[in-house]
Order: structure tokens, then sequence, then C-alpha cells
């Protein structure tokens, strides 16, 4: 796997719908605990550890791609072509996330 990219990945805004958490949602031992502004480094691809596993489904197919030097998703949706905005599946406390390439192969 030698030539990928880092990706940077930086939790950019948090949100939560109470009421939805009210009507719908069990009781949360340990809900997610990301703060905005929190970074990780994904390198060669893989999931920075301290990641939330289920964010990381999400970021996946984005990192991995970014870091085989890929960009340009969904045409000219980002400023940066090599980046992404996204967020985690959680309906309940979604987080969005910035994804960037981060760094040349072998920097």
């Amino acid at each position: 796997m030698d030539g990928l990219f880092d990706v940077k990945i930086t939790a950019v805004r948090r949100t939560e719908y109470s009421d939805l958490q009210e009507f719908y949602e069990l009781p949360q031992q340990n809900p997610c605990c990301v703060a905005i502004g929190q970074e990780w480094l994904a390198k060669k691809g893989q999931r920075p550890e301290g990641l939330c596993e289920s964010a990381w489904e999400t970021l996946r197919p984005f990192v991995e791609a970014l870091s085989r030097g890929e960009g340009h998703f969904y045409g000219n949706w980002m400023r940066n072509p090599y980046s992404a905005l996204l967020s985690c599946n959680d309906g309940f406390r979604p987080v969005s996330f910035l994804i960037e390439k981060a760094s040349p192969p072998d920097a």
C-alpha cells in the first residue's frame, strides 16, 4: 500500500435531536462523545484509533478514495476537490466530519 496519502478527519459540527431521542431512543449509557474540532489522521486509508466505528463506516469509502489520490466527489461539490463533508449515520446526534487529503505519499 505504498504511495498512499494520509487523510485528515475533523469533527466540524455536532447536532442533537432531543425530540427524536425522547420519542424513539432508549436511554444511552455511552452516547457519542466526539468533540467539535477533534481530529484524527487516517494513515494509508485505515481507520484511526479512537474514531467511532459507526462513523468510520460512513467515511471509509471517501477516506480510501482520498488516500489513493482520488477526489472530485459528486462533480464540483467541494471547493477543495480533495475533501468531503460527511455526517455519521446517527439519526439522534449526527456529527459532520471534514475529510481532506493531508500529505503527499511517503511524506
